[in-house]
């Protein structure tokens, strides 16, 4: 196995790993991984990233390449999705006097609002997400005179 290979590899299991490990804190009672948040997204990056072990395993490096940036891309796309469901989800009550609308202007529960967002936190899985894909995708980019120091 080259060089490059190994480290897609390991990045695909860290990444295997990543999904199980803690992802958010929730009002300092729970934790959730990847597939508390959301099942299907969970298994879509898990499925990547067995597919990306395969091709380092079968040696086929545009698939390694491909799983690689589609890993590193569903990463960012994840945590990106999770910052804005997490930091607007609570401030969508807006009460004027026509009644009360569903807005997602300033609420009069601001501090309600700021007080349960502070309740949930990112834990320390996401940075090994993170640095999972960024360790697939770095062992796609690494160049031949690098790769042709062979592992038997």
């Amino acid at each position: 196995m080259r060089l490059p290979s190994l480290i897609s590899f390991a990045g695909f299991v860290i990444i295997i790993m990543a999904t199980f490990s803690p992802i958010l804190r929730l009002f300092h009672i729970t934790n959730w991984n990847v597939y508390d948040g959301n099942m299907p997204y969970g298994i879509v990056m898990l499925l990547v990233a067995v597919v990306g072990i395969l091709g380092t395993v079968l040696n086929q490096q545009k698939l390694v390449s491909l799983m690689a940036r589609l890993s590193l891309g569903l990463i960012v796309l994840f945590y990106i999705l999770t910052w804005l469901k997490l930091y607007t989800s609570f401030g969508f009550i807006n009460i004027s006097n026509k009644g009360v609308k569903v807005d997602t202007g300033h609420s009069i529960f601001h501090s309600v609002d700021k007080f349960l967002m502070n309740q949930i936190k990112f834990k320390w899985g996401i940075y090994v997400l993170f640095i999972g894909g960024i360790l697939a995708v770095a062992g796609t980019l690494i160049s031949k005179k690098v790769s042709s120091f062979k592992i038997d």
